[in-house]
């Protein structure tokens, strides 16, 4: 049988995870370098199949192969304009956690090996397409997590990793619960059948696409976080290791929007139509709730962890915004914040590995003596708050020129979220890197190295690109989200606002006359 690209990118991470396992233990310096060599290879085979990905609707690099016959579940496989971002984003970010990562002494093979088996769980959450196999991912995700937390957080780990993976744990059987009932209600006493495919465009009756998409959104909403099941979000972030941080904000999130566009939105169009003034008043209340308590955080890393909570706001909004430019500006903006929010979970780390304290009162003066790593947190913060030209702009500026098509309301208040990230965040800048330093241990604090540098290279390239260049992104993910559109039109009363038509700059017609 051929192994298809996705398979070997999957069973590449999977090796990668055997392979560092399998080091000797008397050679404790081998499992950073190895592991971060090894997982080089699937940023290859991702970037191959982003270039290779066509501007299409369509399920692309599919492979589909029946597991269990009588209940129709099979390896169910591809990607589209709402995962292959997400496989490209989840492989570039394992790489620099990794490398961020030299500072782990206790147990690094075993540290390794757990985030090479999430690396290889998320993606197969991205790419699955039989439910039943999106669960078994969904859920497996949990494991190398909790023990990233458990293991190698800060001083109340355990009692983060366990609120972690209860809360979690929760959405996930409730959602298994919900992928029961719409498969048995499909198949009417048939062969069933888990695949997505199938289950598109069913036809449900309203009340009965309402129970599914409290199932499932429940899950996601967890997953996000929105408001008011947040709460063990801060907790697992602060303590975190850095790349556990890094990959928990970049890529762990993201299946909560993720799934609420392919499932939520998708399986249950009318359901998600009536839901659009309640998912969007949580959205809202995210934003703003997220963007307020991170103002008031004495803990650097919390404020981060909070800052998190009010971006991904915006990408719920956008979502039930159920126009064109918002799903694109959710799907890009799941991007950007992985990009700018992963980075700033790592300079916090390594400010951290320097001061050993997380409290802003504790630095100030920081840019005297590190002024590479104080310009890469202003840039990273900048790009975060939405600066024209780098990448947070872009997905932000859709969300609310889409939102505010068919939720002005809503977008008027989700503005606020923008000046208010501009406060936390460059305020907690002024306090951290500005002034001269009162502190001895600030007097002579290190700045980057060339291994942490090269570090922020690709993400740096990666906010410049998106941010001058977003079409290079949205190319891809357009033809997706204009399908869904078309879908909800299809099976429910809902109409599309009309596109607004921005017209490029270089063709305005300049009358003279």
């Amino acid at each position: 049988m051929e192994i298809s690209v996705i398979s070997l990118l999957i069973g590449v991470a999977i090796a990668a995870a055997i392979i560092v396992s399998l080091l000797p233990a008397r050679r404790p310096e081998l499992p950073i370098p190895v592991g971060l060599l090894l997982s080089l290879i699937p940023v290859a085979i991702a970037g191959w199949m982003f270039w290779e990905f066509e501007s299409s609707a369509g399920i692309q690099f599919a492979e589909f192969l029946t597991i269990y016959e009588p209940w129709g579940i099979a390896w169910n496989v591809g990607v589209d304009g709402l995962s292959m971002p997400m496989v490209l984003i989840t492989t570039i970010l394992v790489p620099v956690s990794i490398g961020a990562s030299s500072s782990i002494s206790d147990r690094p093979r075993l540290f390794v090996t757990m985030i090479l088996l999430l690396e290889a769980a998320t993606l197969g959450v991205f790419v699955a397409l039989d439910l039943i196999v999106f669960y078994v991912f969904f859920e497996f995700v949990l494991v190398p997590m909790t023990f990233l937390i458990g293991i190698w957080g800060s001083e109340n780990r355990i009692y983060a990793a366990v609120k972690f993976f209860l809360y979690t744990a929760f959405g996930s059987l409730l959602m298994l619960g919900g992928i029961i009932a719409l498969v048995l209600t499909a198949s009417a006493g048939g062969v069933p059948s888990f695949a997505w495919q199938d289950l598109v465009g069913l036809g449900l009756p309203e009340s009965t696409q309402l129970w599914l998409f409290a199932a499932f959104g429940i899950a996601f909403a967890i997953k996000v976080p929105l408001v008011p099941v947040h709460t063990w979000l801060p907790d697992a972030h602060v303590q975190a290791p850095t790349a556990g941080s890094v990959l928990l904000a970049g890529v762990l999130l993201k299946m909560g929007t993720y799934g609420l566009l392919r499932f939520n939105v998708i399986l249950f169009p009318e359901a998600a139509v009536q839901a659009v003034p309640v998912m969007a008043t949580l959205a809202v209340i995210g934003i703003v709730y997220g963007a307020a308590v991170a103002i008031v955080q004495p803990d650097l890393k919390k404020l981060v962890a909070y800052s998190s909570i009010s971006h991904l706001g915006f990408i719920v909004l956008g979502i039930f915004a159920l126009t064109g430019a918002g799903l694109e500006g959710a799907v890009i903006q799941n991007v950007n914040h992985a990009i700018t929010t992963g980075a700033l979970f790592l300079l916090v780390g390594m400010l951290y590995e320097r001061r050993h304290t997380k409290l802003i009162a504790d630095y100030g003066g920081v840019a005297k003596n590190a002024p590479i790593l104080a310009g890469m947190f202003l840039f990273m913060s900048l790009a975060s708050i939405g600066v024209p030209g780098l990448n947070g702009f872009v997905g932000e500026f859709l969300v609310l020129v889409g939102a505010g098509r068919t939720l002005p309301v809503w977008t008027v208040i989700a503005a606020t979220g923008v000046i208010l990230a501009a406060i936390y965040l460059l305020w907690a800048y002024q306090r951290v890197f500005t002034g001269e330093p009162d502190k001895e241990e600030n007097k002579t604090i290190k700045d980057l190295h060339f291994g942490e540098i090269a570090l922020f290279v690709p993400l740096v390239a990666l906010v410049l690109v998106l941010g001058l260049y977003p079409n290079v992104l949205l190319e891809k993910i357009t033809p997706t989200t204009d399908a869904i559109l078309e879908h909800l039109e299809a099976t429910t009363d809902y109409e599309v606002p009309d596109t607004i038509e921005l017209t490029p700059i270089g063709e305005v017609e300049q009358d003279h006359g």
